[in-house]
């Protein structure tokens, strides 16, 4: 049955005069013949204003539109895994597909009644995330850093971990990717027998703004699926949750709705929102999401990037400086946190030991400074215990990573967080003083 035709066409947004009252907003219309296809975002009296989910090139007035479903759906089951999808829930892999099961990636967030606030930690096994920034199941990590300082390496040997300690299966969301970056990291994924362990769903920066905003929501179902009916710890990667705002902002414009400053939304609080309360632990299992952010012109204050800390746990830096001295992964322990870091949550052991590291490291940038100048003889003997301790720590908490064995032909530690501490006690101690700062480099754990 027809449902309308189109009255007016303007760049994505689509106006539609309704023969079908019953129409309403997040309906899926489409032209007869498939090929284009809309969501409904707006009922006026006998019309629909629409988006259009791909492009309109081509497009004419008085075509006719029928509505097929009442929602975005994508695949909800098995066949999700090993897979790569695009926004829309089609494979995008070239592959044959059949699909077994399907929901709608829009839905109402997780109730009061069914969120489990009391989760374990998840420990990565990677040491310098454990230490400073752990992680507990259903928290939100923010992972800021720029290309080149190992962002896709750290997330692949997360993966590996997570699946290896809790045999659990992970989901990629890309937002507003490099095309070129997607096919890199679903090769790599394939070379590190990691492809079949994970689902990817991609909206690629070339696609509109429709199909970059569902991205996340697309790759959101999934992981659900992976906690609610495999009863799983999921760990769900978001990269770029920035760009789901901007592509929000570019709909906002198509559709003259009012914008805020830095020309953003005026709901995006709300769709922010949407997307985060869907991520949580319940009585089935937990998601856990590391979402990469972009900083806009480096400026933290800038709205959307206070919008989206607001409802993280933590924050994982990555480091350009930390990187060019060779140590991998180059996280910026100054910069990275948890809410973890609490000495009711990780142990006074832990809590005491995390000070006494960042205060040594402190110290010796300090001391650095003083050296260059007048040399390392002019420092005290507590100031050379500290200086060398602390290179020892910066050593230690590199590690050689699981998917980078080709690469390095040094084999992956999965070390355990009780083996860390007992290093870190070491080092602190002055019980490893006598042995050079070059064997804590790439090793798991150093104690016997």
């Amino acid at each position: 049955m027809e449902s309308g035709k189109i009255i007016s066409i303007f760049d994505i947004s689509i106006e539609v005069v309704l023969n079908d009252k019953s129409i309403k907003v997040g309906d899926i219309l489409v032209t007869q013949d498939n090929k284009y296809s809309f969501e409904v975002v707006e009922i006026n009296n006998v019309s629909a204003k629409c988006i259009s989910l791909h492009s309109t090139r081509g497009l004419k007035k008085g075509t006719p539109v029928i509505k097929i479903s009442s929602g975005v759906e994508v695949e909800y089951s098995d066949k999700i895994l090993g897979r790569i999808f695009n926004s829309y829930g089609d494979v995008i892999d070239k592959k044959e597909f059949i699909s077994a099961n399907k929901r709608k990636t829009d839905h109402p967030t997780t109730t009061l009644e069914e969120l489990n606030i009391e989760s374990q930690i998840l420990w990565t096994g990677i040491k310098v995330i454990d230490f400073f920034a752990p992680l507990q199941k259903g928290f939100k990590m923010g992972l800021l850093g720029g290309a080149g300082v190992g962002k896709t390496v750290l997330i692949k040997e997360m993966i590996h971990n997570i699946y290896t300690s809790l045999n659990s299966n992970a989901v990629f969301t890309g937002i507003g990717e490099r095309s070129r970056e997607g096919q890199e990291l679903y090769s790599e994924m394939k070379e590190s027998n990691l492809l079949d362990k994970m689902s990817m769903a991609y909206g690629q920066m070339g696609d509109n703004p429709v199909s970059r905003s569902k991205a996340v929501y697309t790759g959101l179902t999934m992981a659900e699926y992976l906690r609610d009916e495999k009863k799983q710890d999921v760990l769900l990667f978001i990269d770029n949750i920035y760009r789901f705002i901007q592509a929000k902002s570019e709909i906002a414009t198509e559709l003259k709705q009012i914008l805020i400053g830095n020309g953003y939304p005026s709901d995006m609080a709300s769709e922010i929102s949407k997307i985060e309360e869907r991520i949580n632990s319940n009585q089935n299992g937990s998601i856990t999401s590391v979402q990469a952010i972009y900083i806009p012109a480096d400026d933290l204050t800038d709205e959307s990037v206070q919008t989206i800390m607001s409802y993280m746990d933590g924050q994982i830096v990555l480091d350009r400086k930390t990187a060019e001295l060779g140590i991998y992964p180059a996280i910026d322990v100054f910069n990275s946190n948890s809410k973890l870091i609490d000495i009711e949550r990780i142990g006074e052991r832990h809590f005491n030991l995390v000070e006494q590291v960042i205060k040594t490291l402190n110290r010796y940038q300090e001391l650095e400074e003083i050296i260059t100048v007048l040399g390392i003889e002019e420092l005290s003997e507590e100031d050379k215990g500290i200086f060398y301790r602390a290179r020892k720590l910066r050593n230690y908490f590199s590690q050689p990573m699981f998917v980078a064995e080709a690469y390095t032909n040094i084999p992956g530690q999965f070390v355990k967080i009780e083996d860390v501490l007992i290093d870190v006690e070491n080092i602190l101690s002055g019980k490893y003083d006598d042995i050079d700062e070059s064997k804590f480099l790439f090793i798991g754990k150093y104690h016997d």
